[in-house]
């Protein structure tokens, strides 16, 4: 009897008995569908927060300073100084020394938070200086206006950057309107007036997430840096700035060449020291973890699997023994051992297919259902699906291999004469 043959008889012993065929994948299907689910969540998520962070700028890298370890490895004491920071001279040194491979270095400054107001119109701000490559470095996009120039920086201007949502609150969403007005700023007891040049699109991200109304929203409004440091009373160095690569430059490896260069000029200093951080370290470590944490839950699941396989054993026991007339009544007509086992193996496997067939459907739209939550709406990745048909067929193969091989080792008289 061929292969096709064996198929055929599997499949006309399903339909005879539906319901118990049914209750018999129902381990199955349960199984893939949460492995199959899981994976796909965790594609999606993983494709969601890659996203996210990566439209901050894969290829940026973040200096700062940090703490110098002692022979004991805790960190040592001590305040950042004047003299700790790390200054404009030290940035326009890396500037000039790796030219080539740096896209745009981004300096920013606190200078607190407070109000926009005129009359009873308002917006919530958060007061940041910045240079003009700020923008540019962190992927923030103008809307009308223009950025910051070399003469705002160096005099210390009082202009500003606004956003297109303060925009909204202070002038009707007319950003043509609000180009060249004064707008007063009233930041704890001080109060500010700048001049608007430019307006940029304001976009919601993992890192500003808010509850407030769209009224309330607490947006960034950008003033030169310089500008900043003067209302802040800040030393004119800074303790972080971010670096954009290159998209040829590797950033790992060039995030170590800065931290390299720029800890030359922290050999005497004994507490602080520069550390470099790259966009793309951290999203490959994250994506890492994600892979970890969904396999870890996969393997979780995984166990239905196993249930699901017992219980196919068990069903085809019951099938072998209701069978015996007719495995005996096969090898007198001259059925070999093989072809009797190569039966019920394939009748097996038939069922874990199908089981398997219907989970991966069932945990493709469980997970569709569950990424489409976070806005990603992921579909089964072709490797989950290649792992559904592998388990469901070695499912079958290994849990339907005892029963058959029991079936084909029946003595053919004891067959016949059985009841």
């Amino acid at each position: 009897m061929n292969i096709t043959e064996n198929i055929r008889m599997a499949w006309e012993g399903l339909k005879a008995n539906k319901m118990r065929a049914l209750l018999t994948m129902l381990g199955i299907i349960i199984g893939i569908a949460s492995v199959i689910g899981i994976l796909t969540i965790g594609s999606g998520l993983s494709s969601s927060v890659t996203g996210a962070m990566g439209s901050l700028g894969v290829s940026n890298i973040t200096v700062s300073l940090q703490r110098k370890s002692n022979d004991i490895g805790n960190r040592r004491l001590g305040n950042i100084t004047e003299d700790d920071l790390i200054t404009n001279e030290m940035i326009e040194a890396l500037s000039a020394r790796y030219d080539e491979a740096i896209a745009g270095i981004s300096l920013s400054q606190n200078a607190g938070g407070g109000q926009a107001k005129d009359g009873h119109r308002y917006a919530n701000i958060s007061l940041t200086g910045i240079n003009a490559e700020y923008l540019f470095v962190n992927g923030i996009n103008m809307a009308r206006g223009r950025n910051f120039i070399d003469r705002d920086i160096l005099r210390g201007r009082n202009v500003a950057i606004v956003s297109d949502r303060l925009v909204n609150n202070m002038f009707g969403g007319d950003t043509n309107k609000a180009l060249g007005e004064e707008i007063v700023v009233y930041v704890g007891n001080e109060i500010l007036v700048f001049i608007i040049v430019g307006v940029y699109e304001y976009e919601m991200s993992i890192y500003n997430m808010s509850n407030a109304s769209e009224r309330d929203l607490n947006t960034s409004l950008f003033i030169p840096v310089t500008t900043a440091k003067k209302i802040a009373n800040a030393f004119d160095g800074y303790t972080s700035f971010t670096v954009s690569a290159e998209n040829a430059v590797d950033s790992i490896a060039f995030a170590h060449q800065i931290q390299s260069f720029l800890n030359r000029y922290y050999v005497n200093n004994d507490n602080f020291e520069v550390q470099t951080m790259s966009m793309e370290s951290m999203l490959e470590s994250l994506n890492t973890m994600l892979n970890t944490v969904s396999i870890g839950l996969s393997v979780i699941a995984g166990i239905s699997l196993l249930v699901g396989g017992i219980g196919v054993m068990n069903i085809m026991l019951v099938s072998v023994t209701e069978r015996t007339r007719e495995i005996g009544t096969r090898k007198a007509l001259g059925a070999t051992n093989g072809n009797i086992r190569v039966q019920f193996v394939v009748e097996s496997m038939i069922v874990c297919l199908i089981g398997g067939f219907i989970g991966m459907l069932l945990g493709g739209a469980l997970g569709y259902a569950g990424t489409s939550l976070i806005d990603t709406g992921a579909y089964p990745t072709f490797g989950s699906i290649v792992i559904a048909v592998g388990f469901s067929l070695g499912i079958g193969l290994f849990f339907g291999y005892y029963p058959a091989n029991k079936a084909a080792k029946l003595d053919p008289i004891e067959a016949l004469r059985y009841e």
